[in-house]
Parts: C-alpha cells; structure tokens; sequence
C-alpha cells in the first residue's frame, strides 16, 4: 500500500483504460504544459484531478472546449462566473459539498470573498485563458 497523498499537492490523471496516475508535485502553469506532454496521448478523454485553495478572485478566464468540467467546493465559498459563447454571463455560488459544470466552450472565472477550497474535474486539452 503507498502512503497517502494530498491532492492539493499530487493531482491526479484519471486516464484510458480506468487508469488513475498520481501526478508530479504542481509547481505553477508551466506544469501543465508538462502534463499535456505526459497525458496527451489520451486526448479528450483524459481527466485530471486537482484541488486548489483560494485567497482572492481569480485574474483570469479560463475555458476548456472539448470536454465539461466539474468544480465541487469543499470548503469556504465561491461565485463562479460563466460567460456563454452567445455573451450571456451566469454565476453560481458554491458552498461546501456543492458542485456546478462549466460546459464545454464556455470561459469561466470565481469571486471569492474570504477563502474557499475546491476539487477540479477538468477535460483539460486545449484549454485556454485570457486576462480577466
């Protein structure tokens, strides 16, 4: 059996075949570049897992345009932010235990008041940003 891990720390690439690879510790954006390289081959299909704890609203969109993407607070609260290709904007506001979906294509960013902590379920290939 192998010692537990922190998924704040060692996200996780849930792959092909049910597979679910631990990943190497995150250690800012150029990791994800790295991820692409490792995971790629599994396309659209591949997942990767992540938990993340805020402090501040986010300085930028993000939007992933082949696959949905899942977001689940865990702790404290969040406004996510969801701006729709036709330009409509939606939010919805997370507390612990609560989820939404970002749908494929539609950018996204979160308000956070004081703190919040959520997991992440992110079809991740193509994704890109923009400043907020």
């Amino acid at each position: 059996m192998h010692a537990p891990r922190r998924l704040a720390d060692s996200f996780i690439h849930l792959g092909l075949g049910a597979t679910a690879v631990p990943q190497p510790p995150f250690d800012g954006l150029e990791w994800y570049e790295a991820y692409g390289e490792r995971h790629g081959a599994d396309g659209r299909e591949g997942r990767l897992v992540s938990a993340h704890c805020f402090t501040q609203s986010w300085s930028s969109w993000e939007m992933h345009p082949l696959g949905e993407e899942v977001v689940i607070c865990t702790a404290g609260e969040m406004i996510l932010v969801q701006e729709f290709p036709d330009g409509q904007c939606e939010t919805v506001t997370l507390r612990p235990g609560e989820y939404a979906i970002n749908p494929p294509g539609v950018w996204h960013t979160a308000d956070i008041a004081d703190e919040a902590t959520a997991i992440f379920i992110t079809a991740g290939e193509g994704t890109q940003h923009r400043p907020r």
